[in-house]
């Protein structure tokens, strides 16, 4: 009795979860059948998240970023982006503080000295879009803009040398940073999967020239070693900078 009693609380179980599957389905298919892009007149702002894709040397995620538009027209929309990350390529691996401890005997054993690195880097980007008729739900669209950025680095040497097992008395520290200008041109699109909720996809041609700032280092408070200023300047023409979004529009 027992185990014809389990069998039907499971087969109970499962049709009770199929059925709330089916809801759950419709419900969500429903929403995107008639969800539909809204006209500038209802809504002229959109809030949105972008996961940066950077294909300048294979393919990888770079800090996220966060856009907001306003929509002049139905078809114009201006835009000012803001993007932030732990260094000055903005990959999202590499982060914004790292610290390292080192002892003077492989046992942990005796004096200890530590390396302390941190970074910065922001950017802000203005543009407008120019959004074709496209379809009730998908607003394709071209952008243009310009970029500016800047990032700082620094390392703080105390009692080492940077070496494992090693703890001497030598304090440095290492401090530089950069700006950057750039401009491009994009290709996207906006599909609304629900009332003015919608998913994207960007991809730019860019741009950019960097200024590094001088590099120095200090050892014991002493200048001991000195990088001049230099620039660089790279397009990415083979290789675009993409972003998968995903925004609100009001």
């Amino acid at each position: 009795m027992q185990t014809i009693a389990y069998i039907r609380l499971n087969q109970l179980k499962q049709t009770t979860m199929k059925k709330l599957m089916i809801f759950v389905g419709a419900l969500t298919l429903t929403g995107s059948l008639f969800a539909q892009k809204p006209a500038a007149d209802d809504a002229r702002y959109s809030l949105e998240g972008l996961a940066n894709l950077n294909t300048t040397d294979g393919i990888s995620w770079a800090a996220p970023s966060l856009r907001l538009r306003y929509f002049a027209t139905d078809n114009i929309a201006a835009r000012v982006q803001f993007g932030f990350g732990g260094d000055g390529s903005s990959v999202v691996t590499t982060p914004s503080k790292e610290s390292y401890t080192y002892y003077q005997n492989p046992d942990g054993s005796g004096a200890t000295g530590s390396v302390d690195i941190a970074r910065s880097q922001m950017n802000i980007s203005l543009g407008a879009e120019y959004h074709l008729g496209g379809t009730d739900k998908m607003s394709p669209f071209f952008s243009a803009g310009i970029n500016i950025g800047s990032g700082s680095y620094t390392e703080t040497w105390a009692n080492s040398d940077g070496s494992a097992y090693s703890a001497v008395i030598t304090d440095a520290k290492i401090e530089g940073g950069y700006s950057s200008f750039g401009f491009g041109v994009g290709a996207g699109f906006d599909y609304y999967v629900a009332d003015n909720l919608y998913l994207g996809l960007e991809m730019n041609l860019t741009t950019t020239k960097v200024s590094n700032d001088a590099t120095t280092v200090t050892v014991m408070g002493n200048p001991a070693g000195f990088e001049p200023e230099n620039t660089m300047s790279y397009t990415n023409l083979g290789a675009a900078h993409g972003s998968v979004r995903i925004g609100w529009r009001f």
